[in-house]
């Protein structure tokens, strides 16, 4: 008789790798709860207990959602999540036991996606990460991206700049489509190098300069593509 694969807390089955939850959490009690109802919903779950390890592990591993208590020796969460946010665009959501709005606003405001307050229903602190996570992956492609008055069809490979088609090379769209899509952070030429040309790419960063030039002239983006002087460049975040 054939078997039927388990359902996650979630109703889907699961088929698929399990997703990574990193859980930055001090305190043995909270932190063997959650790790069991994440587990349990099929999640792969990676323990620290202090924000400097999580960082390093961050940079080292794919990790699709960060739980994160403010309250940490070292380093506090907010401390973390501004770190992770100048890294990353993982999901992150806070645990915290102050009951404070002041606290929730500086959360949200370094970019926590969610804020659950200790103490909490394991059970409604996995449903808000799949919550989370949904709405991650329906913001994760946009066929059309927008930068001022210039947008971006990918489906069509098209540039429009107030309404008007803009002729734009293949490396020109892919630059400004990643600029976009990380608007914000500062990304390193090297990084730009590797996610538009590919590592094995023969050139230097000169390239990306020149083909940052490019676009600020035909799109008149000098004000929204932005020079980090000594890092790279960002895209203004409207």
């Amino acid at each position: 008789m054939p078997t039927t694969a388990p359902l996650s807390e979630s109703g889907a089955h699961a088929h698929r790798a399990p997703r990574t939850v990193l859980l930055i959490e001090d305190e043995e009690s909270i932190g063997n709860l959650v790790r069991a109802y994440f587990e349990r919903d099929e999640f792969a779950v990676v323990w620290l207990r202090s924000g400097e390890e999580a960082l390093i592990e961050l940079a080292g591993r794919k990790i699709d959602l960060v739980v994160l208590d403010i309250g940490l020796p070292g380093i506090d969460g907010f401390e973390v999540c501004r770190l992770i946010r100048a890294r990353s665009q993982v999901p992150v959501l806070m645990l915290t036991a102050r009951d404070e709005e002041s606290d929730r606003i500086t959360g949200f405001e370094l970019g926590a996606d969610d804020y659950v307050l200790k103490p909490f229903s394991p059970r409604e602190l996995v449903a808000r990460a799949h919550a989370i996570l949904r709405r991650g992956r329906r913001a994760a492609y946009q066929d059309v991206l927008r930068l001022g008055a210039v947008e971006l069809h990918r489906s069509e490979r098209v540039a429009l700049a107030n309404e008007q088609e803009v002729k734009l090379t293949s490396k020109e769209f892919d630059l400004l489509t990643v600029l976009i899509e990380n608007a914000g952070l500062v990304l390193s030429r090297d990084k730009l190098l590797d996610e538009v040309w590919g590592m094995t790419y023969p050139g230097d960063t000169r390239t990306v300069d020149v083909h940052i030039a490019q676009l600020r002239r035909k799109l008149s983006l000098q004000d929204l593509i932005l020079t980090v002087r000594g890092s790279g460049y960002k895209v203004v975040r409207e």
